[in-house]
């Protein structure tokens, strides 16, 4: 009996630690590294979540109406060490986004560097071209 418990108690934490890493994605599966964007907007939401944070800008288009991008970061402590925190990016803040477009949806992107509201230039923590850059 206490084989069978060790054992489904193993194969309980297997499955548990394995869960985190297949929900996360390779930054290749779902951006275009040759789609490179420059955006400037509003912020109108920022998420700080594993693993990773994101944004929200509303960005005129052409044609003069108004899209939501959604862009995704680094997670929180990574964008720490770059110099962020909670405050760097707050609703109503205009900054300017390089990033990678998504390849199913052309107003989600991989944020590369963003300029904060402040002037400061910081990295987003992409990956794809080398990581992050202070």
């Amino acid at each position: 009996m206490k084989l069978a418990s060790t054992i489904v108690f193993a194969a309980i934490g297997w499955l548990a630690a394995g869960s985190p890493a297949s929900a996360h994605h390779a930054f290749a599966v779902e951006f275009d590294a040759t789609k490179q964007v420059n955006v400037s907007g509003v912020v109108t939401k920022v998420e700080w979540s594993n693993p990773h944070a994101y944004f929200y800008l509303d960005v005129k288009s052409e044609r003069g109406s108004v899209v939501n991008w959604t862009f995704e970061t680094a997670g929180p402590n990574m964008l720490a060490k770059l110099g962020w925190d909670r405050k760097s990016l707050k609703v109503g803040d205009q900054v300017t986004v390089v990033g990678y477009r998504a390849r199913g949806n052309p107003t989600i992107a991989s944020a590369r560097t963003v300029v904060l509201a402040d002037g400061r230039r910081v990295s987003a923590g992409s990956s794809v071209d080398g990581g992050p850059q202070r």
